[in-house]
């Protein structure tokens, strides 16, 4: 899934930690996402990242 929707194998990042980093927070994405009870992840990401005050509502920052 990861893959499909965050579109991992075009990923540029390839050194040190990074890629391991990244796939961890595409993880607490979709975890996020999911634990909202969620399950089209790729339309809830489109509907976030239209107001960038919904993501930190996701996670009860604001």
């Amino acid at each position: 899934m990861r893959d499909r929707t965050f579109r991992e194998d075009d990923s540029k990042i390839r050194t040190a930690h990074l890629p391991r980093v990244m796939a961890s927070l595409r993880n607490l994405a979709i975890g996020v996402h999911r634990q909202d009870g969620r399950t089209n992840i790729a339309a809830v990401l489109r509907h976030a990242a239209r107001d960038y005050h919904r993501p930190p509502s996701a996670l009860g920052l604001i």
